[in-house]
């Protein structure tokens, strides 16, 4: 039914008439018993011409149409193909016409001109004429309603399924809507509360400790510097969950919507060829579908993974990131050769990074791998899909 639908839509109605000219001239040519005589060709060329002319106006191709049949019926006794030109043009009509009162009255005009060529025959001839119009009027008004409805029909079936379509979006928007806000409201009375507290805690022990082993003291300042960062982020976090489109400038930020995630990590991959690092990056674009707890987790992983190639294994490393989403969840690696220059103002070690990494793999069910590979370093793991977050590690 492809080639019919196509056929007959109504965008190809030159291409319908000129396949109906070329079975009328076929006709014609071959399949009349006698050769057509010089007015039977003129109507025939006149129907033809109209026939291209109006293909894409169909009321006055209708009229003109009829009005050749009518000077066919009384000049030539084989009207055929002016009868054909007439019926093919109100089914044109019948399928564009925008109100059903014109097809009608199209219809009834055709029936009086075919039954003209009945006037003054026997009763049993104007009841064959009768019963002819409905291959001449009949069958192409059928037709022409049966596509119509079936064009409608289509119609409303798209129409329905956009609506149902922006509908699931509207309510999955509303549903992430909600969810933000409620992670929001945690964080903020909950998780940002402590660790305001544990950061004013550890300021006032380091005023208060004057007298202690300089080790201690570095620890201290480590312990407020990474919880003032913290709480940077936390804030920031709130701000992104409250109002995403407020912060739309911050790709890392804006990756708590799955669809900025690609962008996000593309930032990252920018931030570290900026400090001199080569980044082979092949990241698979279905991260757009992950939800937002595994998208950041993937993010913040890449940026830490990334920053610590900057610390050990130098500035001038190679560095290979692939991150790519399957059936069973995101297998995420970063494997570094370790032949850069560390620079002089980078510590080489003593942070947390590792540990805040594993922290974060294990909460959403997965293992972090850590280890040399040759001469450099490869850190790696498989986040489970949401659906099996909840079994074991």
């Amino acid at each position: 039914m492809g080639w019919v639908g196509r056929l007959f839509d109504a965008r190809d109605s030159l291409v319908r008439m000129v396949l109906l000219i070329l079975s009328g001239l076929g006709y014609l040519v071959l399949g009349t018993l006698s050769a057509p005589t010089t007015v039977q060709w003129v109507l025939a060329v006149l129907a033809f011409a109209v026939g291209l002319a109006l293909h894409h106006r169909p009321l006055p191709g209708m009229l003109t149409q009829t009005a050749l049949l009518a000077v066919a019926i009384w000049q030539v006794d084989d009207f055929t193909i002016n009868q054909v030109g007439a019926s093919w043009a109100l089914l044109e009509l019948t399928m564009a016409a925008r109100r059903g009162r014109t097809i009608w009255l199209a219809a009834g005009l055709l029936a009086v001109v075919d039954l003209t060529d009945s006037i003054g025959d026997p009763l049993s001839r104007l009841l064959s004429g009768v019963f002819g119009l409905l291959a001449e009027v009949g069958v192409p008004l059928l037709l022409g309603l049966v596509i119509r409805t079936t064009r409608e029909l289509g119609q409303q079936s798209r129409r329905r399924t956009e609506e149902e379509q922006r509908r699931r979006e509207s309510e999955s928007r509303a549903a992430r809507a909600d969810e933000r806000s409620a992670i929001a409201r945690e964080l903020h009375d909950v998780v940002a509360h402590h660790v305001a507290s544990m950061v004013l805690r550890v300021g006032v022990a380091r005023h208060v400790l004057t007298d202690t082993d300089p080790r201690v003291v570095a620890v201290f300042d480590d312990v407020h510097g990474t919880g003032t960062a913290a709480l940077a982020d936390l804030r920031r976090l709130v701000a992104v969950l409250r109002d995403p489109d407020g912060v739309r400038g911050d790709a890392a930020l804006t990756a708590i919507e799955p669809s900025a995630l690609p962008a996000a990590l593309g930032a990252a991959v920018d931030r570290a060829r900026q400090a001199g690092i080569t980044v082979i990056a092949d990241i698979d674009p279905a991260v757009g579908t992950l939800d937002a707890v595994r998208g950041l987790a993937v993010l913040r992983l890449t940026q830490e993974a990334l920053t610590n190639v900057a610390k050990h294994a130098g500035t001038a490393a190679v560095a290979r990131l692939t991150v790519s989403v399957v059936d069973t969840g995101v297998r995420w690696e970063v494997v570094d050769d370790g032949r850069g220059a560390v620079p002089t103002d980078v510590p080489a070690g003593g942070g947390h990074g590792i540990t805040g990494m594993r922290e974060r793999v294990e909460v959403l069910g997965g293992q972090l791998t850590v280890g040399p590979t040759g001469p450099g370093w490869r850190v790696a793991t498989v986040l489970p899909a949401a659906d099996r977050a909840t079994e074991p590690a």
